[in-house]
């Protein structure tokens, strides 16, 4: 496992684990009340079938969403061409769709969160702190980026160059291997690239999926539950094939690949098991909870945004290869607009 996926790995624990130990903090803060205490007990559990429903279909979308891009890397039409017309297609619709999740689902809730009448107005209303932190997030994403490209590079520079043993032949394979040893190069940096993005791109998923499953799993209303369970299904779905396309792109190996997707796929649903255990205690209006999730919504915000316009849209868009086909052109635009249309009215239609 490489180093960088294991520290996905801990950054993700200790998003779990400092969401666990909120319902103390939060109880301990006398502010908003919560509202969940006119429903009775038959309101509640028609909420708990709800949310169990929301639990399995979640988990199948989430699935879906990511293997789908996995497996079409396997097929035989795929691979005569990196960048066929279909991969075009699917990486810009997922990539509008995770551009939208971050302008139109979790920033506008980050501002939502850090500006709320519960928390003081003098300390967290005079200041945009919400899109500092969204800004801040996206240079770090990029600092972390060109350090490790940068550290890759001087290491790839480093390793030891073939020598000539000053014979005809000898010159004659040096000059032939050359260009290959170039190539070998381009492509471990290039791929080390990619996973850079994925693990980046799973890391603020996850960080919004907590949130949301969270969220969901703390609500006690069936009418606010219902549509969600359809809405999130979609949002996991889009979501998955964005990150999926990503993992393909970085080609891991199986036992990282069944990590990752396993990581996305159970993340979600946790986060609604999680709310539903500490429900009784969770006041998501304390001002505990309105920083937490804040500052998180954020920060995932900031990278996602950051990933959707400079490692996804950027990279296929300025690709040599859309420029010399303007029918393909057209088909990578027009998927990127559907994307980002499509994941921009869940946000109508299910409120998150």
């Amino acid at each position: 496992m490489s180093a960088q996926l294991f520290l996905l790995l801990k950054i993700t624990t200790l998003i779990y684990l400092s969401i666990l130990v909120q319902p103390t903090l939060i109880l301990a803060n006398c502010t908003c009340e919560p509202q969940d205490n006119k429903y009775n007990h038959q309101t509640k559990h028609k909420a708990l079938s709800y949310k169990l429903i929301a639990i399995s279909s979640i988990l199948c979308s989430s699935a879906l969403g990511v293997l789908l891009p996995i497996l079409l890397k396997n097929f035989k039409s795929l691979q005569k061409n990196d960048y066929s017309s279909l991969q075009f297609m699917i990486k810009a619709f997922a990539a509008g769709v995770i551009l939208a999740t971050g302008f139109i689902h979790i920033l506008p809730d980050a501002f939502e969160s850090l500006t709320s009448p519960c928390l003081s107005e003098d300390l967290w209303g005079s200041f945009p702190l919400a899109g500092f932190v969204a800004m801040m997030s996206a240079i770090f994403t990029l600092m972390m980026e060109s350090f490790a490209s940068g550290y890759h590079r001087r290491a790839e520079l480093r390793k030891a160059q073939p020598v000539n043993i000053g014979d005809e032949q000898g010159q004659d394979e040096h000059i032939d291997h050359g260009p290959q040893i170039l190539l070998e190069r381009s492509d471990s940096s290039s791929l080390m690239r990619h996973r850079l993005i994925s693990q980046v791109l799973e890391l603020g998923i996850l960080v919004h999926s907590v949130i949301i499953g969270i969220s969901l799993g703390t609500t006690e209303n069936p009418k606010t539950i219902k549509p969600l369970i359809i809405a999130l299904s979609f949002h996991q779905f889009f979501e998955g094939m964005g990150l999926g396309g990503c993992i393909s792109q970085a080609k891991y190996k199986v036992r990282t690949i069944i990590i990752m997707v396993l990581f996305f796929t159970v993340t979600t649903p946790s986060g609604i098991a999680i709310g539903m255990m500490i429900s009784k205690g969770y006041n998501e209006q304390s001002s505990t909870a309105l920083i937490v999730q804040g500052v998180l919504n954020s920060a995932s915000a900031g990278i996602l945004i950051y990933m959707a316009l400079v490692d996804l849209l950027a990279t296929d868009f300025m690709n040599p290869k859309l420029y010399t086909s303007f029918k393909l052109q057209i088909v990578a635009n027009v998927s990127l607009i559907l994307g980002a249309c499509c994941m921009s009215l869940l946000a109508k239609w299910g409120g998150t």
